[in-house]
């Protein structure tokens, strides 16, 4: 084991994301309260830090009505509940997510998404300026100050809120995006900068930009990897279980769930899209990273693929980068969460992130 944990959480599929065959529905499987609350107790029970329930206006069911429903039922795991900054106005969303801190006993963190408003579609560059500043009364609401700003495009003049998190103390943003906008709105606000799947020598590049980007700023970053993962007991039964998923999908199908997507021209999307088109004929862009995923689903479209060894060394290979959290995925979301804390989550050195 490494001598620093990192956090490893897991991936409730609130947003219709869930398949035994990549692109064929399948009913028992679609977002309910029921099968997300399932997925999310398979995690905790199977010993992970912390799971991230994403957000999308037009797919699934609602981040903060689960996660308000699940924040009892659940002891020790932290929540990462993903938040549309586009939708809400801040000083009501911070007494949400205070709330919902208080129903958790301290345990939420929370994943900034810049999103439009529904309907709505602002340029890259003002957008992300909306997502800073929303970040920037988020946090001092939930800091317990008041607000006083007149911004860009915030006008609010408000009290310290009553209503406080557990800690007293605003939880930790994730947040990621790969455009110039992007890193430096995470420079300026976010707590951890989450990165999708890439080859290792993209990793440290990044790693290296956003610690620098911040440093400017008198900032530190934490850093986060966003992954799929398909682990057997061999490395045969994976990469077969990798082909499985696919061995139903047809190409007008995955390019159609790719195009319906909310961020299928982000610079994000795009890398994903370059890294699937270099990989070997059989969809691997470097040992053990199959990009075949991509080829079914939009943002992050790689996996880690491999035996417990093979899984647990490509992990600690990102760690020795600088990547503190993991966020990880697979399909069915519920049975490779159970696979995965079986045979790879005991052997890594694992906790929830330090403040």
């Amino acid at each position: 084991m490494t001598a620093t944990p990192c956090e490893v959480s897991w991936f409730s599929a609130l947003c219709d994301d869930d398949y035994e065959f990549l692109g064929v529905p399948d009913a028992a499987l679609q977002s309910s309260w029921e099968h997300c609350r399932n997925i999310a107790l398979t995690a905790e029970t199977g010993g992970f830090d912390n799971i991230l329930l994403p957000s999308g206006y037009a797919l699934g069911i609602d981040t903060l009505a689960f996660a308000a429903g699940i924040a009892p039922l659940l002891k020790r795991m932290r929540l990462l509940a993903a938040i549309r900054t586009g939708e809400m106005w801040p000083p009501q969303l911070a007494r949400q997510l205070a709330t919902i801190d208080q129903m958790l006993g301290g345990r939420l963190t929370v994943n900034i998404i810049s999103s439009d408003l529904p309907g709505e579609t602002l340029a890259s560059a003002p957008r992300y300026r909306r997502t800073v500043e929303v970040m920037a009364l988020l946090r001092a609401q939930l800091n317990g100050e008041a607000i006083d700003v007149d911004g860009e495009f915030y006008k609010i003049k408000v009290d310290p809120p009553r209503l406080r998190t557990v800690s007293g103390k605003c939880p930790a943003f994730y947040f990621g995006g790969l455009s110039e906008d992007a890193r430096e709105a995470a420079a300026q606000g976010c707590d951890v900068y989450l990165m999708w799947p890439d080859k290792m020598a993209a990793v440290a590049e990044i790693i290296a930009d956003l610690t620098a980007r911040a440093a400017r700023r008198g900032r530190k970053l934490k850093f986060g990897y966003r992954v799929h993962v398909v682990v057997r007991e061999t490395e045969e039964a994976a990469r077969a279980a990798a082909d499985r998923l696919l061995s139903r999908l047809d190409a007008p199908t995955g390019e159609a769930i790719r195009a319906k997507s909310l961020d299928s021209t982000s610079a994000g999307v795009r890398r994903q899209a370059e890294l699937r088109a270099a990989a070997s004929d059989d969809g691997y862009a470097e040992e053990n990273l199959w990009t075949g995923i991509g080829r079914a689903r939009s943002g992050c479209g790689a996996a880690i693929v491999g035996d417990p060894d093979q899984v647990l060394k490509k992990l600690q290979a990102y760690q020795a980068l600088g990547i503190e959290a993991f966020i990880l995925s697979g399909y069915p979301h519920q049975a490779e969460c159970d696979l995965f804390a079986r045979h790879v989550l005991p052997r890594l050195n694992h906790a929830p992130l330090a403040g």
